[in-house]
């Protein structure tokens, strides 16, 4: 990445712990760098890593070790506690987040636990009116938050993450145990937000389809080790389009193309070509039928961004 503006930046992020007194790290030397008014995805298998690190990103966990600089101001420097209280505070009334699920009192209304919040952040209660608005549940604020459907119980935890304006906003896995419906609209709303509120979202998340229609940039995390950061652009440019034929006489149809000086491969029941032209595309199909030999299917491919993922971390992760 070459934008010089990053909310989020960690350097050799690392976090210990010690079972059956063996030291296992949970997060191995990870470097963060969020660009500003964007949405980043942090993508990984269940266990990879990642809320432990958006938790080590507002404080909630001390690191083992590594350095962690939010909005523009060092907070933790080679795993010490945070060198000035007040600046941590200062940092983190500037963000927001939404980690695992969302906490809130079932037998008060959806309003009445924004009141809390608003008490808690030393937010002036005016804002309820305009973070209800964002997450559409202007209608369901007063109703007992127990009676909530989840999508409803997971937008109520956004408003309150999103009161105080916050600059950052954390958010993880927050359409887990949503429906289609609730998962289209969490996602378009978080899309919205950077635009239309000048924030910078950093979203985690195991589900590949999610931060491909939801993120700007992606850092892939997996058994700690973060394996690939950089905009969702290149990560696709992993996979380069390709054009699948299948004939039928495959081997025949090798000899053929080879021998008309057309470089193409056999993968089990397809020839696989490098992206090419039109033209080139009908010459081979022409070079096929004058030689007797069928044409049954032809086909542009291209990976697929869990295929993507699958050869960043190797075969044997299972989403």
């Amino acid at each position: 990445m070459n934008r010089k503006n990053f909310v989020i930046q960690t350097k050799d992020l690392t976090k210990t712990y010690k079972q059956s007194g063996k030291a296992r790290d949970v997060v191995k030397k990870v470097n963060l760098a969020v660009p500003e008014g964007c949405v980043y995805g942090f993508l990984g298998p269940n266990g990879a890593g990642k809320s432990t690190t958006m938790k080590m990103l507002l404080g909630l966990i001390k690191p083992t070790n590594g350095e962690i600089s939010i909005l523009g101001t060092p907070f933790v420097s080679q795993g010490k506690t945070p060198f000035n209280e007040k600046k941590r505070l200062a940092i983190l009334k500037q963000t927001g987040s939404l980690i695992e699920s969302p906490s809130y009192y079932g037998h008060l209304t959806g309003r009445q636990n924004l009141e809390i919040i608003c008490t808690l952040k030393n937010v002036p209660t005016k804002e309820i009116g305009e973070v209800l608005s964002i997450v559409r549940m202007e209608s369901q604020q007063d109703k007992k938050a127990g009676h909530y459907s989840l999508g409803m119980k997971q937008r109520l935890g956004l408003a309150g993450a999103l009161l105080g304006h916050p600059k950052l906003l954390l958010l993880d896995e927050p359409t887990n145990g949503l429906d289609p419906a609730g998962i289209q609209e969490m996602r378009e709303l978080i899309r919205s937000l950077p635009e239309n509120y000048h924030m910078t979202i950093m979203v985690s998340s195991h589900l590949l389809s999610e931060i491909d229609q939801m993120a700007d940039y992606v850092g892939i995390i997996n058994k700690g080790q973060f394996i690939f950061q950089d905009s969702l652009l290149h990560l696709h440019e992993h996979s380069k389009k390709q054009l699948r034929l299948r004939t039928g006489n495959n081997n025949r149809a090798l000899c053929v193309l080879n021998e008309n000086k057309i470089d193409c491969t056999l993968d089990k029941d397809f020839l696989l070509f490098p992206e090419i032209s039109d033209e080139k595309t009908a010459f081979l199909i022409s070079a096929l039928v004058r030689e007797g030999i069928d044409v049954l299917r032809i086909e542009e491919y291209q990976k697929s961004l869990e295929e993507i993922f699958l050869s960043l971390t190797g075969k044997q992760v299972s989403l």
